[in-house]
C-alpha cells in the first residue's frame, strides 16, 4: 500500500502544530504516537515509511531543549527501578543476617538435643534441665524468635 500523496505534508503540519503547542487532534505530547494522531496517519508511517520525519521531529524537540515524553517516562521508570533495587539490597542484607542467626540457633538446639539424648541413653534416670544458653553477639536471634 503506497502512502497518500499529502502524507508528508500532513506530518510536517502536525509537527508544527505540536511544537507550537496548538495541537488539534492529539494531546500534544512530544511523542511519535501523538504526532501520528495529529497528522491522521498510522504510527508505522513514521516508524517505517517516513523515518526521516520522525528523526526531524525528535531533533526539533531536542533543539528546543525539551525532552521527549517517551524519554521522560523512561527516566521516571529508571529512577523507580533504582529505588526498588536499593530497597531490595537492604532487605537482602537483613535476610542474610537473619539466616546467620537462625543457623546459630539451630546449631545450639542440635547440640542441646544431642546432650539430652546422651543423658537418656545413659539411663541416669531423669533428664536434667539444660542451663539456658547465653546469647552471643555472633548469633543474635532475629526479632520474633527470641
Amino acid at each position: 500500500m503506497s502512502p497518500a500523496p499529502d502524507e508528508r505534508d500532513r506530518i510536517r503540519a502536525a509537527m508544527d502544530r505540536i511544537l507550537a503547542d496548538h495541537p488539534q487532534r492529539s494531546n500534544g505530547a512530544l511523542t511519535i504516537v501523538a504526532l501520528a494522531l495529529e497528522a491522521d496517519v498510522p504510527r508505522n508511517a513514521l516508524t517505517q515509511r517516513h523515518t526521516d520525519l520522525k528523526n526531524e521531529f525528535y531533533d526539533k524537540v531536542r533543539a528546543r531543549r525539551q525532552t521527549p515524553d517517551s524519554e521522560k517516562r523512561l527516566r521516571r521508570q529508571i529512577r523507580r527501578l533504582k529505588e526498588l533495587r536499593a530497597s531490595d539490597a537492604e532487605e537482602i542484607v537483613q535476610l542474610k543476617g537473619d539466616v546467620e542467626a537462625l543457623v546459630g540457633a539451630l546449631h545450639q538446639k542440635t547440640v542441646e538435643n544431642q546432650l539430652l539424648r546422651k543423658q537418656l541413653a545413659e539411663g541416669t534416670g531423669a533428664v536434667s534441665m539444660l542451663p539456658l544458653p547465653s546469647r552471643t553477639v555472633d548469633h543474635p536471634v532475629p526479632p520474633g524468635l527470641a
